[in-house]
């Protein structure tokens, strides 16, 4: 600073006072650890939101893809009542019931397939083909292969 100060000026100016035409070193330092701050809570905040996400991801849950629709819902709306349901939703195990009704589905559609090839040899006057389990027996003194003697 200058020796020279404006006459209403105190004799000790505080150190963060710079002259005219210096960098405010004052001002620079606030401003990164504001714009660090912010970058920190912010990351804070995603962390959080995504957290159900990340739950229902890591426990291959079946209700991944509701919990991550719920989550991005909640982020877009700030509606907090989606991000509940998602984190509550991430926490309960559903019950599988896919793939038991695959099953059922699968073997009814094995005896559909079964009787129409039945009906259509029927209708055809050939006979049926003879199942695996019923074909004769190689040992000697069974008769047809149900071991009757």
């Amino acid at each position: 600073m200058s020796e020279t100060l404006h006459p209403n000026a105190p004799q000790h100016l505080p150190g963060f006072i710079t002259a005219p035409g210096d960098t405010d070193t004052l001002m620079v330092v606030v401003g990164i650890v504001l714009i660090g701050s912010i970058m920190m809570v912010g990351n804070l905040y995603l962390r959080l939101h995504s957290m159900p996400e990340r739950m229902a991801h890591k426990s291959q849950k079946l209700q991944f893809e509701i919990v991550a629709v719920l989550g991005l819902i909640a982020l877009f709306t700030h509606n907090h009542l989606f991000w509940i349901i998602g984190l509550l939703l991430a926490m309960i195990d559903l019950p599988d019931f896919s793939t038991p009704l695959r099953s059922i589905a699968g073997s009814v559609r094995k005896i559909a397939d079964g009787d129409a090839t039945s009906e259509t040899t029927e209708l055809s006057g050939e006979p049926p083909p003879l199942p695996i389990a019923a074909e004769t027996s190689s040992r000697p003194g069974e008769a047809g292969g149900h071991g009757h003697a």
